[in-house]
């Protein structure tokens, strides 16, 4: 059986279908690489702010338990307390608002893909169906979230062991010395237990994320029947495809005004081009090309000169000669003089209202072109 016919989806998906599942929730992101970012910031806040909070701390203790007069005649524990809350409050917020930070960065910068939906915010019957829970739970799925968890659990213990038997015995004996020594000192060892996870964390978020990024892309892979249907889709309709070609028209013909105002006579193949011809001895000592164009351009110039009142002439050859060697704005070439001269004086009889035979012309066989722009001294 062909790929086509069995629906085989052996397609990477494209940018249409990536940003359609990321509208429908299914985005790029790994819990991991979040809980280790968040750990990481909390710890290095720990490090650099850690004697501002103790300080902070100290404070709030010594004013608590520093009694006099006053305190005794008015003792108020809630206010003792609001007071030490209020003290430690800043340090916390900060940590608070920056672990949210790194978390939302962590989640939020993969290439797009990862960006805000607020659609996902709204409440959806699956999430609430008990079935579909017990199929995340048993299903494919819930065994490798399972396996990663009792790995998770297993490094992260090894850590957390090798760390405990270099300071244990430290820890031990603390309550035995200084007190604001023994606090820094257990203060630092903390830290630097929660710098040890982190970096087992981040292990394993640099093997999640890959698999997270391989298992989406599994997820969404294309059929060759939907390529072609995407394709489809994204060509458009033929009524989107004209009303695009005239909106270009339009556009076109609203560039070309000022020219077709000026131009004396239109030469035309007569369905590929358009070139606008005018002849004017006290700006040019030849006819100069006004405006030219092929295609939807061509037909925007001989709508335009139906509209002005300008002569259109088929003269294929000639049109193609004169599209293909001379730029807007400029004279013709010279072997086209006597060609272009039998037409200007065709034109000027017509507005005297004279009815002179249509002239023959001849284009000499090296400016003669085809409709792609080759030499064919064959055509006509």
């Amino acid at each position: 059986m062909s790929e086509e016919s069995s629906g085989e989806k052996s397609f990477a998906p494209s940018a249409k279908r990536l940003r359609e599942a990321a509208k429908n929730g299914d985005v790029l992101r790994s819990r991991e690489l979040a809980t280790a970012a968040t750990m990481m910031a909390g710890a290095a806040w720990l490090l650099l702010a850690g004697p501002w909070l103790m300080d902070l701390m100290a404070g709030a203790l010594k004013a608590g338990f520093t009694w006099d007069r006053a305190a005794l005649e008015d003792f108020s524990p809630g206010r003792l307390l609001m007071k030490t809350v209020i003290a430690v409050l800043p340090p916390v917020a900060v940590l608070g608002v920056g672990v949210m930070l790194v978390s939302l960065i962590s989640q939020l910068s993969f290439g797009g893909e990862g960006r805000w939906i607020g659609s996902n915010l709204a409440p959806k019957g699956s999430r609430l169906n008990p079935m579909s829970g017990l199929k995340r739970m048993f299903g494919m799925n819930g065994w490798i979230e399972m396996a990663k968890g009792l790995a998770k659990v297993a490094l992260l213990g090894v850590i957390a062991w090798n760390w405990a038997s270099g300071h244990i015995a430290d820890l031990a004996g603390l309550g035995r010395g200084n007190l604001f020594g023994q606090l820094a000192y257990g203060w630092h060892a903390i830290v630097m237990l929660l710098f040890a996870l982190s970096g087992g964390l981040v292990l394993i978020a640099l093997i999640d994320f890959p698999v997270q990024w391989f298992r989406r892309n599994q997820r969404l892979m294309m059929t060759m029947q939907e390529m072609r249907d995407e394709h489809k889709e994204s060509e458009g309709s033929p009524e989107a495809k004209g009303a695009q070609k005239e909106r270009a028209r339009k556009i076109a013909m609203g560039g070309m005004i000022p020219a077709m105002k000026e131009a004396q006579f239109i030469l035309t193949n007569p369905t590929h081009f358009s070139v606008a011809l005018a002849y004017d001895p006290d700006k040019a000592s030849a006819p100069i090309v006004l405006a030219k164009g092929r295609g939807d351009k061509a037909l925007a110039m001989r709508e335009l000169a139906a509209e002005y009142q300008v002569p259109v002439l088929e003269y294929p050859s000639l049109a193609r000669s004169v599209y293909y060697t001379t730029r807007e704005r400029q004279v013709i070439r010279e072997e086209l003089y006597v060609a272009v001269a039998a037409i200007l004086a065709f034109v000027f009889a017509l507005k005297r209202g004279e009815h002179p035979p249509r002239p023959d012309v001849n284009v000499p066989l090296t400016l003669r072109f085809d409709t792609d722009g080759r030499l064919d001294p064959s055509v006509a």
